[in-house]
């Protein structure tokens, strides 16, 4: 911009390109790959190559435009509520930041309870009755908690009535006008028959939930009585539409019970708040937010709510089915993108889970780290000081639609079936859960999906991070199972740790590099990685046929890989397979697909290959069986 032209825009410099052209430079690019299907690739094609599969029939593109623009998300604080629930999101006073609790001590809640509020935490979730603390430890649980300004949040499983009798007392014992009352008083019928598979009292339960919002309603306006929790979704391994679908099946199933109790479609809506689990898939998140106000919005409008009831209060928390049990400093990274992504997301509170809470009983430094993530984020990132900051690009917006069209469809899936509790009962939503979880399974065998610190990257001389344990869960006999990423993984390592224990050393696998570094560095890296993730110790040497088995003999291990490039395989594999077997190797692995040559090198001794995208799970597991590893 000049003074003679102060109207040229700063994009009148560059020349307008369009779609087509930028698919020829992609074009270009991917010829240079060498790879046969990529470089043939032509046009939308081209472009197509680049594209990545999402769970929910998803597919990310590598390039968005206006073109890709879908509909109006409308503004802040009003309906369909997709930029926030609130006019001011959270830029007023940041979101509330919620730790979570999991004591059986009310001693020792209290403590870590104290010091949180200290530090940064404006709100407490605090496990009561079944795995928590007993009803009758709430009041020396918050003791010394200002009950009129840190919001209290109960998960009380099947006791909620007692819970939110007690904690009700506890006010009134304290001066505290329950006007001023704030958090959520846990009761969540449905979740409970999720965890349990009970659901002989549903309807009893139903009732009492119904009371709670009753009384809320008149004598507690900041209180609810109402949790729709789609974690026990979420952590059963649904994905994300799936996830969605059956919050909304769950929080229409309560307007159901509430309305028929007497109370308006608007007071129903508002002893509601939902909890969302929040991943290291940022763009995701943020979308599974946005689409979860819009679909709550929409639900809300048929069932007549007015558009101030409409509005979805959100809990988003850090979710447990990425938290890794090897390496769990990486679950720090690990939660704060999911807490970024929760916030940039909307969520109206936060739970980031401490890095060890797979591990059990959470320390004060992981609690120290977890609270100090989002102090970070919000005092020092100012995060919560820009309304819906994902709004208006277009691949947020194009995904925050096609998840709620891909959740929408769910939930009518749950409807037909005659509503969240029949799906449960029958066993519809679990099974469909075991389907999704089983595909996104055989993804983490093969590292399609990478776990850094576990199937990538593993680190086998790292001391064992150990804690207390921590109480047994809600959940187990009939209900939805309780999945992590690393399972497989974690079982593998298992076998490990429980060799060295009885033998003194892990399970080893000879790497013989053939050839020149330049020609085995490669595979040699690749094949450490992998056996690392099972547990297995490598052990390398540069070796020919001539001193393979020496090489092995020297290195103590009961199995054999072959890493070298294609070219080398040619010359040397075979003679090398065939030293190492007659050395004594139980088996011997080659690196890389064999192709045409699988009958020359199996014919030498090659029983396994190993490449990536194989099943590695399998792989692994089928070497320690060999190695005689229990």
């Amino acid at each position: 911009m000049t003074a003679e032209s102060p109207e040229l825009p700063l994009a009148a410099a560059f020349p307008d390109v369009d779609r087509e052209q930028w698919q020829r430079l992609v074009e270009g690019v991917l010829r240079k790959s060498g790879v046969p299907k990529l470089a043939d690739a032509a046009g939308a094609a081209a472009e197509d190559a680049l594209a990545t599969d999402l769970q929910d029939g998803i597919r990310i593109r590598p390039l968005y435009t206006a073109e890709d623009a879908s509909a109006a998300a409308g503004h802040p604080g009003f309906p369909p509520f997709v930029r926030a629930g609130r006019p001011e999101g959270t830029a007023v006073a940041g979101w509330d930041v919620r730790q979570r609790h999991v004591y059986t001590d009310p001693g020792h809640a209290n403590e870590s309870a104290l010091a949180d509020l200290e530090n940064g935490v404006t709100s407490l979730w605090l496990t009561v009755g079944d795995g928590g603390i007993p009803v009758t430890g709430l009041p020396q649980a918050l003791d010394g908690v200002y009950l009129d300004l840190a919001a209290v949040v109960l998960d009380p499983g099947a006791d909620f009535t007692a819970a939110a009798e007690e904690l009700l007392r506890l006010y009134e014992a304290s001066g505290v006008a329950l006007s001023e009352a704030s958090g959520n008083l846990g009761a969540d019928p449905l979740g409970l028959l999720a965890r349990t598979g009970d659901d002989g009292p549903l309807r009893v339960q139903l009732a009492a939930a119904a009371r709670l919002a009753e009384r809320c309603t008149a004598e507690a306006p900041k209180l609810r009585a109402l949790a729709v929790d789609a974690l026990p979704y979420h952590e059963a391994g649904g994905s994300t539409a799936e996830e969605l679908g059956a919050s909304l099946a769950t929080g229409v199933a309560y307007l159901r019970a509430l309305t028929s109790a007497g109370l308006s479609v608007d007071d129903a809506c508002r002893q509601l708040e939902f909890r969302y689990a929040a991943t290291a898939d940022q763009f995701l998140t943020i979308a599974k937010l946005r689409a979860a106000r819009r679909l709550w919005a929409r639900v809300a409008e048929v069932c007549g709510a007015s558009p101030e009831a409409a509005a979805q209060r959100q809990h988003a928390v850090t979710s447990t089915v990425m938290m890794t049990r090897r390496d769990p400093w990486v679950n720090m990274l690990r939660t704060t993108v999911a807490g970024l992504s929760a916030g940039v997301g909307g969520a109206d509170a936060v739970t980031v889970l401490p890095f060890d809470a797979a591990l059990g009983l959470p320390d004060a430094f992981a609690r120290r780290i977890a609270r100090n993530t989002q102090s970070v984020l919000l005092e020092e990132s100012h995060l919560s000081k820009v309304i819906d900051p994902a709004g208006g690009s277009w691949y947020v917006e194009r995904l925050t639609d096609e998840l709620a069209q891909a959740a929408w469809a769910f939930f009518q899936e749950i409807e037909a079936a005659g509503g969240q509790a029949a799906a449960l009962r029958s066993g519809m939503l679990g099974e469909r859960l075991a389907k999704t979880w089983q595909r996104r399974s055989e993804d983490l065998a093969r590292r399609r999906e990478p776990i850094t610190g576990v199937s990538e990257f593993p680190h086998l001389a790292e001391p064992p991070v150990h804690r207390d344990p921590a109480p047994a869960p809600v959940g187990g006999g009939r209900g939805l199972p309780r999945v992590r990423r690393d399972d497989a993984y974690e079982r593998l390592r298992s076998r490990s740790d429980a060799h060295l224990a009885a033998t003194g050393e892990r399970p080893k696998v000879f790497l013989a590099a053939l050839g020149p570094v330049a020609a085995h560095t490669a595979r040699v890296t690749f094949a450490a990685n992998l056996f690392q993730a099972g547990g297995i110790e490598t052990v390398q040497e540069a070796v020919d046929a001539e001193s393979a088995a020496e090489a092995f003999a020297r290195s103590g291990a009961g199995i054999a890989c072959l890493c070298a490039s294609d070219a080398v395989y040619g010359e040397q594999a075979a003679a090398v397979a065939a030293a190492l077997t007659a050395a004594g190797a139980r088996r011997v692995h080659l690196a890389g697909k064999p192709g045409e040559r699988r009958e020359e090198f199996t014919g030498a001794g090659v029983e396994a290959f190993v490449f990536a995208g194989c099943d590695a799970v399998e792989a692994l597991s089928s070497a320690l069986d060999v190695m005689e590893v229990a």
